[in-house]
């Protein structure tokens, strides 16, 4: 593409990058603790600077434009929140605990390097636009004590599995629309390079847990801090989503 993504604000892209990772206005605008109206505004002004008249391709443009491996991923494709949501929507911070959050778990603080991200492409990794969603929706779940410790067992399972290069058993046991949008080859492929990257982990402990009340059921954003032998210090950061009564990893990264 042209260079027009340079034209975009930060605060534009970081608008861009949350939709990639699956949001829409209403749950960016609790994410941020703007108004929907705000969040459009930006969405708006991203469109006219990349010249397109879609959010989603915007996205999609800004992602080309920062490289080949994404900042971001989502698990499914959203619009804009209609504009007479504005004057409905209060800003909201997530539920959480734990130490301090940085601005975002993808964004701001957690900058990754392409070879340290450990990221799937979303539903923006090619150029279909259309929106992937499960195919039976699950029962509503709320941030309660027990979801909370479900989501964080699941997360040191998969990154059990992580450690022992088990990269097909990590794979099976992403969510769906992990798998959907990322053959178990590619998967395995990028895995490794990270591994080579940051090496091996030798130590790990709970950092922060938070729950996103997003559709259709929120998530679970929970943060590790991790020792590696070759990078030293990381923060291992999952996204887990409910699925057929468990919680499966959507997103992970390593910064």
């Amino acid at each position: 593409m042209t260079q027009r993504h340079l034209s975009l604000t930060d605060k534009e892209k970081e608008t861009l990058r949350l939709l990639v990772q699956g949001y829409d206005a209403k749950s960016m605008a609790r994410r941020l603790g703007l108004s929907v109206h705000t969040v459009n505004e930006r969405l708006r002004d991203a469109r006219r600077k990349l010249g397109t008249s879609s959010s989603r391709e915007a996205a999609r443009l800004l992602r080309e434009a920062e490289g080949k491996t994404p900042e971001l991923l989502g698990d499914k494709d959203l619009g804009d929140a209609p504009q007479d949501q504005a004057q409905q929507m209060s800003p909201q911070p997530a539920q959480g605990r734990g130490i301090s959050r940085r601005t975002g778990w993808i964004f701001g603080g957690l900058t990754m390097s392409a070879t340290l991200a450990l990221l799937a492409l979303s539903a923006l990794s090619g150029t279909s636009q259309t929106p992937v969603m499960p195919v039976a929706a699950p029962p509503k779940v709320s941030a309660t004590p027990a979801s909370e410790a479900a989501a964080v067992d699941a997360a040191r399972q998969f990154l059990a599995q992580l450690d022992r290069n088990d990269w097909a058993a990590c794979w099976q046991a992403a969510h769906q629309s992990f798998k959907l949008h990322n053959t178990v080859e590619w998967w395995a492929d990028a895995s490794k390079k990270v591994r080579d990257e940051v090496g091996t982990a030798s130590s790990r402990e709970l950092a922060t847990v938070n729950f996103i009340p997003a559709p259709p059921n929120g998530y679970w954003i929970i943060a590790f801090k991790a020792n590696y032998s070759k990078k030293g210090e990381a923060v291992e950061t999952l996204q887990m989503a409910w699925e057929n009564g468990s919680w499966k990893m959507t997103g992970i990264s390593v910064d």
